[in-house]
């Protein structure tokens, strides 16, 4: 049986943080962000795939924490497909970057800033 997740509360649940938005808005988040509370660390934009079941709804983000293993990223449980204004009641930091352009990765600082960071998508 399949354990349902406890998500980590922030206190920003109902807040429509994004505003103005007018393309695409889904995208992917690891659970270390979502169930365990944690800042996004990487995050990269990735054109979405054609004639997927998601077409028209995924932005191409991708939002890790940044300290997660292979073998946790490979088990689809272990992340989810949410809503970006979701993502961005999480973590409010990610919302002046969400425009950058298909192929584009940030990774957050030591000092918690957010930088460009180069971003080869894997080719399948």
């Amino acid at each position: 049986m399949k354990k349902e997740k406890q998500f980590f509360i922030n206190g920003r649940e109902n807040e429509v943080l994004l505003k103005n938005w007018e393309t695409s808005d889904g995208c992917i988040a690891t659970d270390r962000i979502t169930v365990d509370g944690l800042p996004v660390g990487y995050m990269y934009r990735e054109k979405p795939e054609e004639d997927s079941p998601f077409e028209g709804y995924d932005s191409g983000w991708r939002f890790t924490a940044g300290d997660e293993s292979d073998e946790y990223m490979q088990k689809a449980e272990n992340s989810g497909i949410y809503k970006l204004n979701t993502i961005c009641q999480y973590d409010p930091d990610i919302i002046p970057l969400l425009h950058a352009p298909y192929g584009t990765a940030y990774i957050r600082d030591e000092n918690g800033v957010f930088q460009e960071e180069p971003f080869e998508p894997l080719e399948e």
